[in-house]
């Protein structure tokens, strides 16, 4: 038996309206919910159009010339804008009838493509529980028939399973909102073998030791440890239809082990270091999960998972602005500290569900709405647009040539303890990028 998606009403309109506008055919995303009994979609997003389609040249008149890396590129930056417990769970493709015999092949590659580009960026185990099956929806022009079916993502070999497509009305208007706030302070040696300026590298070697801890930290809810399969919900009192408000848990804390247990011996290790990464603040996290029963375990995975993809994707966010202004040969930063982006949260239309994004301090209102536009095909009123933190940036200058590496070590760390005494209690997310011998743990030899 196959699987079943239930459907955001909205989006048949959505669906039926890109039909009418599509030639020869528009490819998507699929962004939603998966649970071991139902698939929740809550969201449909064309591809954005490249600049010469913009121009007015129509797209080719063979699904083989879709652009997988155009499609697999949208899909990685809209991974980045969503909360935890939502994922991007299929692809679909609307096209005219001449092109329908191609369309279940080109659904197939470009699942296991974006599938497998997401993977690559999740610092998360999956699982045993996580559905592995995909959605593939296919839409004619002409007729407006709809045709859903799955692949699972983990077989390479897997062929179409047949899975049905529901609409529902309000179906994410009263989902279970969690959130808390995360305090990061993370230090990443740079050991003196490793090129100090592969920060990337650097860093997403450390997050993947953070990101463990996380996943076996432990959360209270309420105050209270709870288990696994108990629901969420439990002992609340639930309205009828679809009208019942949805439900709010900020009161999560996240009690990291300083462990892994008794049985395991702690050995220490002395590495020669060039230098040091250090991510500190306090960063927002969000999750939602359906109001169909949900279990203890489905919330707090969605909230692990958000909290491990939030830090990840600013640090990502962050090189890539890195590349852009100072180059990517760049061995060295003329900035000691670099200020992550702020977490920003937007509704829309019809949902409990906020929609996330990041943004520089200097940038305009004007640029996220743009982006979410481009990216999620979705009008933003700068009034909706909820920055979450506040951030605090500290640069320190770089010392001058004519001091030596002690006089640069001790002026770097005064000025250093001064700031962060200054703002003490201020909620910031700065990432410290250090390098040579500030706030580092060096070895010289005589």
């Amino acid at each position: 038996m196959g699987r079943t998606y239930f459907v955001e009403e909205a989006i048949g309109q959505y669906l039926s309206e890109l039909s009418a506008t599509c030639k020869p055919y528009v490819t998507g995303l699929l962004i939603g919910q998966c649970s071991p009994q139902r698939d929740y979609v809550i969201r449909a997003v064309r591809t954005p159009p490249k600049e010469e389609q913009k121009e007015g040249n129509t797209s080719p008149p063979r699904l083989e010339s879709i652009d997988e890396e155009w499609v697999t590129a949208h899909a990685s930056q809209v991974a980045q804008m969503l909360p935890g417990g939502l994922l991007v769970l299929g692809v679909f493709i609307i096209a005219t009838p001449e092109l329908s015999k191609d369309t279940q092949s080109a659904l197939r590659k470009l699942i296991f493509s974006v599938e497998k580009s997401l993977t690559k960026r999740r610092l998360w185990k999956p699982a045993d529980e996580d559905v592995s099956d995909r959605a593939a929806l296919q839409v004619c022009s002409a007729t407006k028939k709809i045709v859903c079916r799955t692949f699972d993502v983990q077989d390479p070999k897997s062929s179409a399973k047949p899975a049905d497509w529901k609409y529902q009305s309000a179906l994410s208007a009263s989902w279970v909102s969690l959130g808390c706030t995360v305090n990061v302070n993370i230090h990443i040696p740079l050991l003196a073998t490793s090129p100090n300026h592969d920060l990337e590298k650097n860093t997403k070697n450390g997050l993947n030791r953070w990101s463990k801890q996380i996943e076996d930290s432990v959360f209270l809810i309420n105050g209270q440890v709870k288990d696994n399969d108990t629901e969420l919900l439990e002992g609340q009192k639930k309205s009828r239809g679809n009208t019942q408000p949805s439900t709010q848990i900020s009161d999560i804390k996240v009690l990291t082990q300083l462990s892994q247990g008794s049985s395991q011996r702690s050995t220490a290790t002395v590495q020669i270091c060039s230098g040091s990464i250090n991510l500190k603040g306090a960063v927002k996290c969000r999750a939602y999960v359906h109001n169909n029963k949900p279990k203890v375990k489905e919330a707090i995975q969605a909230l692990k998972r958000d909290i491990i993809n939030t830090l990840s994707d600013r640090c990502e966010i962050l090189f890539e602005d890195l590349i852009i202004n100072e180059g990517p040969h760049k061995k060295s930063f003329e900035r000691v500290y670099h200020a992550l982006p702020q977490r920003l949260f937007v509704p829309f239309t019809g949902s409990s569900v906020m929609l996330s994004d990041y943004k520089f301090g200097d940038e305009a209102a004007g640029e996220i709405q743009e982006r979410f536009v481009e990216m999620l095909d979705q009008s933003v009123p700068a009034e909706d647009i909820h920055v979450a933190e506040e951030v605090n940036t500290v640069d320190i200058c770089p010392a001058t040539d004519n001091m030596d590496g002690t006089q640069q070590k001790e002026l770097t760390k005064a000025t250093l303890l001064l700031k962060l005494q200054q703002n003490m209690g201020v909620v910031i997310a700065v990432a410290v990028a250090v390098f040579a011998s500030i706030f580092s743990f060096n070895y010289f030899s005589d």
